[in-house]
Order: C-alpha cells, then sequence, then structure tokens
C-alpha cells in the first residue's frame, strides 16, 4: 500500500492551549483509518491542517509524497482529498443532480448541459453502488439519501483521501450498515478512508487501523483485532468506562407529563407534528425515537414553550399547560436539556457560573429583588462544577471556552440540579465523547430514580434502546408503535423508524 496522507510531528499552538502536539499518522491507499478522541483532542485541528485551513507551528503534511501549501485549499481538494461534513452542505430546494454538480456545471456553450449532468451522476451513483434519483429534490428526500448525495458530491472530485465526519449521526441501524458497506467498497476500490465517528462499533465494523489522540498527543494506533470498545473507550478517556448502562427496573409512579392530540407546524409552516399522544410517567424514561425529521424537534419545542401549537393539550403533573414561554413552562416543573446547545442552551459570552443559573438568575437565593446575589451564583457553580466533572480552570470564564462535552455538561447540570418532576432530554449527547456520553447516561438514570419523568428524544438508537422504559417510535409526525424496553427489537424499531409498517 502506499501513503496517501503523511502527517509527521505536527504541532499546533493556541494561547493557554497545545491543539495538536507532535502528532504524525498515515493513511493508505485502500485502507480506512478510524480517527478517535475526546472532545478537545485535537481531531478538528489536525483535519484543519490536512486540507490547508491552518498552519501548525511545526512539522509537515503531505498528500501523495508532496508537502501541501498551507493556505490552498483549493489545491489540497484538486489533490483528490474530499470531506462529507457531518451538518449536510446541500440546496434543499434543489435537486439531487444540481447539488452535484454546483460550481462545475457540464456546460453546453453557456447553458448547463442537464442531460450531460444527469447521465453523469446515475454513472457515479452505479459506479460506487450509491444509488440516487437525480431529479428528486434534496428536501424531499429522507436522511439516509441524502447522506449518499454528500457522498458522491465529494466522490465526483476524483477523490483519492475521503475524510467522513460522524456520517451516521442521523441515520437509521439499516442505513449504518449500508453506509459500512459503502465504506468497505471504497476501500477495495483503492480509496483512503479516515473515518471520525464516537460510536466505537462502527470502528469495530469496518476500521483497519484506529488512531487515538488525547489531549492533543497520539496515544496510541492499533486495529480491531488488537482490541475491543472498551478498550478503545480507555485509550480515548484515559480510564475504564462503563459503556453498558447499568439500571434498575423502573419505579413508575403518578402521570407527571401528558400530551393529547397535539398538532404542530414547522418553520415552513407544514404540519410536522399530526396528533400525538403521550403520557409520562415519574420514575421512569420514555425514549421518543426517530430518524430526524419527522416532528421530535417541533414536539420538544411545543411541549417546552418554544413554539406555538396549533391543536391539542399539555398537561404538567395534571395541570393544563397552553402556550406558554420557556421561562413560565420551567416554573410550572420542566427542566429541558435543549438539542442544539449552542443556540438554545447557553449564552456563549456569559460565564459558566452565569450560565448555570441562567433560569434562575431572578430567584432566591441568586436575587432578592432587583438585586443578584453573586455569592450564592459562585457557591453554586463551584458546586455543580465539581459535581457534573465540569473541566475548566475556572467557573468565572465564559462559556465559549469550554469544549462540546463539557459545554453539555454544563446545561445538565443546570436543568438536573434543580430536581423537577419533568425533564425533557433531546438529543443530549449528540457531539460528545464517550466519556461524556457515560456521565450524562448516569445523571438520566439518577433523575429517573429520584423520581423525575425523563422523556428522552434522540437519534441515537443505541441510546434509546440502553436508557429507556418504554419506546416510543416516531415517523412522519406521528407516533407509530409505543413498546416496551423489554420486548424492544433493534431491527423492528429501525423499520418502524425509517416508515415500514414491518
Amino acid at each position: 500500500m502506499s501513503a496517501l496522507l503523511e502527517v509527521t510531528g505536527v504541532t499546533k499552538r493556541y494561547p493557554g492551549v497545545v491543539a495538536n502536539d507532535n502528532v504524525s499518522l498515515t493513511v493508505n491507499a485502500g485502507e480506512v483509518v478510524a480517527l478517535l478522541g475526546e472532545n478537545g483532542a485535537g481531531k478538528s485541528t489536525l483535519l484543519k491542517a490536512v486540507f490547508g485551513l491552518i498552519k501548525p507551528d511545526s512539522g509537515e503534511i503531505k498528500i501523495g509524497g508532496t508537502p501541501i501549501v498551507f493556505g490552498d485549499t483549493a489545491g489540497v481538494i484538486s489533490r483528490g482529498v474530499g470531506m462529507v461534513h457531518q451538518h449536510f452542505q446541500l440546496v434543499p430546494v434543489m435537486t439531487v443532480a444540481e447539488n452535484l454538480i454546483l460550481g462545475d456545471e457540464p456546460k453546453r456553450g453557456l447553458f448547463i448541459n442537464q442531460k450531460a449532468a444527469r447521465a453523469e451522476i446515475i454513472a457515479l451513483s452505479k459506479r460506487y453502488g450509491l444509488e440516487v434519483d437525480p431529479d428528486a429534490v434534496i428536501e424531499d428526500l429522507p436522511v439516509g439519501m441524502q447522506q449518499r448525495v454528500e457522498i458522491l458530491k465529494a466522490l465526483r472530485k476524483d477523490v483519492k483521501l475521503l475524510i467522513l465526519d460522524e456520517p451516521t449521526a442521523v441515520l437509521t441501524p439499516q442505513e449504518i450498515d449500508e453506509l459500512l458497506g459503502v465504506i468497505r467498497n471504497l476501500a477495495k476500490s483503492g480509496v483512503g478512508v479516515v473515518l471520525i465517528t464516537h460510536k466505537l462499533h462502527e470502528v469495530m465494523a469496518v476500521a483497519d487501523r484506529v488512531v487515538v489522540l488525547r489531549g492533543g498527543k497520539l496515544v496510541g494506533t492499533t486495529t480491531p483485532k488488537e482490541t475491543d470498545e472498551a478498550g478503545l473507550a480507555q485509550m480515548m478517556v484515559g480510564r475504564s468506562v462503563v459503556l453498558q448502562v447499568n439500571r434498575t427496573e423502573a419505579k413508575r409512579g403518578a402521570i407527571v407529563l401528558e400530551v393529547k392530540g397535539l398538532q404542530v407546524r414547522d418553520d415552513r409552516k407544514i404540519l410536522s407534528v399530526k396528533g400525538v399522544d403521550l403520557v409520562l410517567h415519574k420514575g421512569e424514561i420514555l425514549g421518543v425515537a426517530g430518524v430526524e425529521g419527522n416532528g421530535q424537534r417541533e414536539l420538544v419545542e411545543a411541549i417546552c414553550g418554544m413554539r406555538h401549537r396549533e391543536e391539542g393539550e399539555v398537561l404538567i403533573s395534571g395541570v393544563a399547560s397552553r402556550d406558554m414561554a420557556p421561562h413560565s413552562v420551567h416554573e410550572a416543573g420542566i427542566s429541558h436539556v435543549p438539542e442544539d446547545r449552542e443556540k438554545h442552551g447557553l449564552v456563549a459570552n456569559y460565564s459558566i457560573a452565569d450560565n448555570l443559573v441562567l433560569n434562575q438568575f431572578d430567584q432566591a437565593p441568586f436575587a432578592k429583588g432587583w438585586i443578584r446575589n453573586l455569592g450564592e451564583v459562585a457557591k453554586n457553580a463551584e458546586q455543580l462544577v465539581e459535581k457534573f466533572d465540569i473541566r475548566t480552570p475556572s467557573a468565572f470564564n465564559l462559556a465559549s471556552s469550554l469544549s462540546g462535552g463539557n459545554k453539555q455538561k454544563v446545561v445538565v447540570a443546570r436543568e438536573l440540579s434543580q430536581e423537577l418532576p419533568v425533564l425533557v432530554a433531546a438529543q443530549p449527547t449528540r457531539g460528545v465523547d464517550v466519556g461524556s456520553i457515560e456521565f450524562i447516561h448516569n445523571q438520566l438514570i439518577s433523575a429517573r430514580d429520584n423520581g423525575a419523568g425523563v422523556l428522552l428524544v434522540s437519534a441515537e438508537l443505541d441510546e434509546i434502546l440502553s436508557l429507556s422504559d418504554r419506546i416510543a417510535v416516531m415517523s412522519g409526525g406521528k407516533i407509530v408503535a409505543i413498546v416496551d424496553s423489554k420486548d424492544a427489537d433493534r431491527n423492528y424499531i429501525g423499520r418502524l423508524m425509517a416508515g415500514l409498517k414491518e
């Protein structure tokens, strides 16, 4: 095998932190290399350097044996490096073909040669076993098909090295299996693949080699034959990690949240929640499983006072809550871990301490009338930083200074520390590393055991299966099934998530 990518002794420093510390790795033609690491381990910095977006303080990066020119991203791409981003870079109102040729359109005179473009896309999809309809509009496609379009968009450039950043984050189990098969076929055809993922079973299934970063340093290189998921987790976080959630039988109590006939429209004014009924009991976790885009976001926002309800009722501990503002919903008894921590969970230019009282800043003991009690704010921050293992030099640093996993811990700490009767947790572990996932899962179980009713909404089926006492499957804006976790079959739920009856 020949080396497509050679990273030698790369070091990159920022004020107060060494993001990459003498990192070296290679990726050969025809192999799949999994790049693992905690949030803040240095993966993103390394990839930015590979693409020429940043210049390391020392070290060298070669593609195909030739050093790259830092700052020349177009040159890196022209040498056969492609990337599929976690968040799709597609234009929703355009067709598959239009997205794939965007910026590099085949021309006939002054006009785009639509026929040639369509024929090229069909040939490309057949070549890589990624069948797509070139005439389909992106916004009408399921998420798994959009992922195919993203990959084809990169492969159209005759890619030799393909970097996949969390490519399975929003896919059903069946779509994940298909994608892993595509990755294997790409490697067989000679393409080198770098896979970035937090899902260790995917690494074990498809990787030829595994490279682990921790604290900016390369701490080990191994293969799936030489280790297991527990071993990989320990390499990532530097300690033993319990990957299986330990939970006792739920002690289900009174109803704390009831949703009746809820109908909600999305941002495009299209009805996305179509008559949903749900009942959540004290002392249980009710998991809502579904592929993103099937109404889960709108359901959560309607419950938590962030979106208008067209029809239906939401009752908190038996009391009907009309279209309240989020602050009022919180006072009525609902804690909310939002799916977008950056947009709805934190104020980036506030301190960590202030973020930890964001929904109580005007309440005792943190305020008396118009006067804030800064001593109590500081005391609360000190306690929660320790209890929830928030990694920061000071609770008075800005929230923007934290890694993704620690930002999520701030949100979880704030919402769980008040012990309200209902906790709505939407995508609570998205984009966080295996150590933080373990911690957050344990906190959700602890909230349940302390008597809260937990509504867990997640696109991660493994998370739903391991945490939930009951599972509601959402597809097409409706609850299509509710099953006890004891009777839950992964493939059956995956099919329901994809909109299949059986």
